[in-house]
């Protein structure tokens, strides 16, 4: 091996390695952040799929009715959701918005107007901005690059109107945590507002919040795979089946004729929050 091929091999190794030793639960927090992207990615999948089918397109049929398969009942935003939720007035001056944002523990709070109406966010970076152009005495020239100078006429605001990002990214209540977490996650936002239809501030919705109704434990999966084993298999077959779940992977494991084998398992790997499923299912 020579030098160039021994510094690549090294390289590898190290961007394989934690930067730091993992901290007790480090192990199973990376297993739940890989199991909340993938939750994100169907929900992803599901919404261009919707998105992109022909108004008056047909819906593949299945070749079972899907009635006959329970599904789990989709966890809602207003499930999740913080309330009350913190804000400010489009009127508050700078200063009195750092103070709300250090009493209130947050980041980033939705600003509203007189009808409690979210018209944008304030966040520390905001406020950082503010100050980072104060201090630095720098001052865009009459050519200055359009973005530049954008910044420059925000960080001179002294209220909250005019320090925040508008228009406000915002969810319904009524909207799935499925759709909520797609929408963090392209936005990369930590914290949502919740709205009625007019508007009107109703909660906040945090990212780990969304994380946690995503990502079941292995209990309630097990839950939810023998309900559908119930669905798929004769009575006769899914007593013979048994399933064991551990972070997320689920094992099937018994004597059923191989038709519904394979029915059983496209079922489980349909299971939004399924890492994998090992088939040891053998034909009867």
């Amino acid at each position: 091996m020579n030098t160039h091929e021994t510094f690549s091999a090294g390289g590898d190794a190290r961007r394989n390695l934690p930067s730091r030793p993992w901290s007790p639960g480090e192990a199973g927090r990376q297993d739940m952040l890989v199991r909340y992207l993938g939750a994100v990615a169907t929900a992803a999948a599901t919404h261009a799929a919707v998105t992109e089918r022909p108004p008056h397109a047909p819906v593949e049929e299945t070749p079972w009715p899907a009635a006959q398969i329970p599904e789990a009942p989709l966890p809602l935003v207003r499930d999740v959701m913080e309330v009350p939720a913190a804000s400010l007035r489009d009127d508050l001056p700078f200063r009195e918005i750092a103070r709300l944002l250090a009493r209130e523990h947050v980041g980033a709070v939705p600003v509203v107007d007189d009808g409690d109406r979210v018209v944008g966010v304030v966040s520390e970076s905001d406020l950082l901005a503010k100050v980072a152009f104060e201090a630095s005495g720098h001052r865009p020239g009459r050519v200055g690059r359009l973005r530049e100078r954008r910044l420059h006429g925000k960080a001179r605001g002294e209220t909250a109107a005019d320090l925040m990002t508008s228009p406000a990214i915002t969810v319904l209540p009524g909207s799935t945590v499925a759709e909520a977490a797609w929408l963090a996650a392209l936005s990369r936002l930590k914290r949502i507002p919740v709205t009625d239809h007019q508007g009107r501030l109703v909660g906040v919705v945090r990212r780990e919040a969304l994380l946690q109704a995503l990502i079941r434990d292995d209990a309630g999966i097990r839950a939810e795979v023998e309900g559908r084993i119930e669905a798929v298999c004769s009575p006769g077959d899914w007593k013979a089946v048994e399933v064991t779940v551990h972070d997320g992977i689920v094992e099937l494991t018994g004597r059923v004729p191989s038709a519904t084998g394979a029915r059983l398992v496209a079922e489980v790997e349909q299971i939004a929050d399924v890492v994998e499923v090992k088939n040891l299912l053998t034909a009867a």
